[in-house]
């Protein structure tokens, strides 16, 4: 299990870290969310604790591919199509869905992550990264989920701290 790739997500530094075999292996700046860490269902928070990815959704969709309800919308992101549907939580490209390991914290009940839809995904390439701004989940550009996704499989132990 020690050698298996470990994703560390830094919500303070606004950082996420791919780890395995006791060294950084990759290393990218991400969003979480605005209204900071918790975990309870309806907060709009970025969940601590323990989790895995539960599915891989996206392999092979071009980048800044539109997801609705985790399904493709047959959409390609654009500013104009930002502009035409402005209230959009846009999730592009790839999702890493992650279901939490710790019963009572972050897993079952009013704390579920996977119910919850939290997702490690792609988002436009203008909205910052390294600062606070989803709703909940991990963002990332999109060159850098498709470089995690496909360097991670399904079962991936991820850390939220």
């Amino acid at each position: 299990m020690s050698d298996s790739p470990v994703i560390h997500v830094d919500i303070a530094a606004q950082e996420l870290r791919l780890e395995g075999g006791g060294r950084t292996l990759w290393q990218t700046e991400v969003a979480t969310a605005k209204n900071g860490p918790g975990e309870r269902d309806g907060s709009e928070c970025t969940p601590r604790g323990w989790h895995r990815i539960r599915a891989k959704i996206g392999a092979g969709c071009p980048a800044n591919t539109v997801f609705v309800g985790r399904r493709p919308t047959g959409e390609i992101y654009s500013p104009q199509l930002r502009a035409q549907y402005p209230g959009r939580d846009w999730i592009l490209t790839r999702i890493l869905w992650l279901s939490g390991l710790e019963p009572g914290h972050n897993r079952f009940g009013e704390v579920d992550t996977m119910r919850r839809y939290v997702y490690i995904h792609g988002c436009p390439d203008e909205d910052a990264m390294g600062i606070p701004s989803s709703h909940g989940c991990i963002k990332m550009r999109n060159r850098d989920v498709i470089e995690l996704f496909d360097r991670v499989p399904a079962g991936t132990r991820v850390h939220i701290e």
